[in-house]
């Protein structure tokens, strides 16, 4: 029997592709210098990062991944060996100029897509999804798990330089935050709540939705019960709902901007869920 993939975003790729090609060419030379949510690097390390995802995603349909020099034998080390792989790249890239980005980011686009194309959705998956908890997951989770790299960072520009319009749509921003809420059972792991207990979690506005995290059978998982009334519920914007999960706000920026009822102990775990690698 078929199964659809949870999840859409492969068909997604080229159309994010292509705003970050144009927005990248319309930027005058002291844009690329501008700070981001991306902590220390500017518009120009963050678009040589999004090239770095390109060129390694482009290696394994070529056959080729270079291997960790070390064993990675915890959550922790994963983060260090990836923030020094990010690093290395970034800091080559800085001799390296913007024109040149844009040609290798635009020639190396369609290949990647193409690796993506290539896997089974539902075949195991090369990496898996550790941010939600997983050990191993499936290609649709770990490709949905690389678009939402691909647009946050692509936001992070936008932000930097004021164009953030372009990915807030329900076509491309919804898939992102929809990926983002699958960290939400493994956030709440240590919550302990009674069996039926529910926490309803909206992202307001056109492009957002609701989600419901209840516990059943000693775990916690997400729900579609639109018709139940929730012990807690929080009610986030758009733009914290992103910057939230991808570290480009603090939980306490994220509290004071958002609505909230019910317990602390229901409602505070959401605010420290990080759907990115950090």
């Amino acid at each position: 029997m078929d199964r659809s993939v949870p999840i859409q975003t492969l068909h997604l790729f080229p159309v994010l592709n292509e705003l970050l090609i144009d927005l990248l060419r319309s930027l005058p030379p002291d844009d690329w210098n501008k700070p981001t949510l991306a902590k220390q690097w500017t518009v120009k390390d963050v678009a040589a990062h999004l090239l770095d995802t390109n060129m390694r995603t482009v290696s394994l349909l070529e056959g080729y991944s270079l291997p960790p020099a070390g064993p990675i034998s915890s959550y922790r080390d994963l983060v260090e060996y990836l923030n020094q792989l990010n690093a290395t790249w970034v800091n080559a890239m800085k001799r390296v100029s913007p024109a040149q980005i844009i040609r290798m980011m635009d020639d190396s686009n369609r290949r990647y897509v193409d690796y993506y194309a290539s896997l089974a959705p539902f075949a195991p998956a090369i990496y898996s999804v550790a941010w939600a908890g997983e050990d191993e997951s499936l290609n649709w989770f770990h490709i949905a798990r690389d678009y939402t790299e691909k647009w946050h960072h692509q936001q992070q520009i936008r932000e930097a330089v004021g164009k953030t319009e372009p990915l807030m749509t329900p076509e491309l921003y919804y898939p992102c935050i929809s990926t983002f809420m699958r960290g939400l059972p493994h956030t709440y792991r240590d919550v302990q709540a009674k069996e039926g207990t529910s926490i309803k979690i909206i992202v307001s506005g056109k492009a957002g939705r609701s989600w419901f995290l209840s516990k059943k059978s000693h775990k916690w998982v997400l729900e579609d019960i639109s018709e139940t009334v929730a012990d807690a519920t929080i009610i986030l914007s758009p733009e914290v709902a992103w910057k939230l999960f991808t570290k480009g706000i603090t939980a306490n920026m994220g509290r004071r901007e958002s609505i909230i009822q019910g317990g602390e102990y229901l409602t505070a775990p959401l605010f420290s869920m990080v759907s990115v690698i950090a």
